[in-house]
């Protein structure tokens, strides 16, 4: 058992690398106060990207599922607090080159739901840190906002129990040099600092318990 669970996406699209993939990494292993984090990769692909979070909720049992995304152009850690029931790819198709437009997360699901982790704390705590941070209501209509709205979905249909946050990263430093087009970036050191923060306020803010509000 690990109680919290941080998955992050591999390389997709025009991006080489995936700062998400390495900081599930670099966390994975890692004591959060008295939580142990269990780091996973995740594949950019509708659908194989919830049934393998599924797998590894069964395996791991966690209290804590926070997700991480990469959202290039965002100079900041952004804590999303809300996932939408829609998929739409904008041209930019998941790793298996499957485009779609005007599709749901699920089909007999709600518009949306929030995220169940105390995001406000969690930012106030990484910009203490020193990590620019701030509060998203736009996770997008790809891969990001499908795994934080169908986590979501997993607790209220099943008897799963667990809390749900989703945080985007900005470019790393090397990532965004090796692009060269002068995009936001931040260095990997920082984004782990910020994490560990966030989720130190996540882990004692206490056990997973009813369902939040959706909207």
């Amino acid at each position: 058992m690990s109680d919290v669970l941080l998955t992050g996406y591999e390389p997709f699209g025009e991006f080489e690398t995936n700062p998400a993939r390495q900081l599930s990494r670099r966390l994975d292993g890692c004591d959060i106060g008295d939580s142990s984090v269990a780091g996973v990769e995740l594949p950019v692909v509708f659908d194989r990207a919830s049934s393998r979070l599924e797998a590894t909720i069964d395996e791991h049992d966690p209290e804590i599922v926070c997700a991480l995304g990469l959202a290039g152009g965002r100079p900041t850690l952004s804590l999303e607090r809300v996932g939408i029931n829609l998929r739409d790819t904008r041209g930019v198709p998941d790793n298996e080159d499957r485009e779609v437009v005007d599709g749901r997360v699920a089909a007999d699901g709600p518009d949306a739901y929030f995220a169940t982790l105390p995001c406000l704390e969690m930012k106030e705590a990484m910009r203490e840190a020193g990590v620019p941070t701030r509060l998203s209501t736009d996770a997008g209509t790809h891969c990001c906002n499908d795994l934080l709205y169908a986590a979501r979905h997993l607790v209220e249909t099943t008897d799963r129990a667990f809390r749900t946050g989703f945080v985007h990263v900005p470019l790393s430093h090397e990532g965004a040099a090796a692009r060269d087009e002068g995009e936001p970036s931040m260095g990997l050191e920082a984004m782990e600092r910020g994490l560990r923060a966030g989720l130190e306020v996540a882990v004692e803010d206490g056990p997973a318990g009813g369902s939040e509000p959706s909207a």
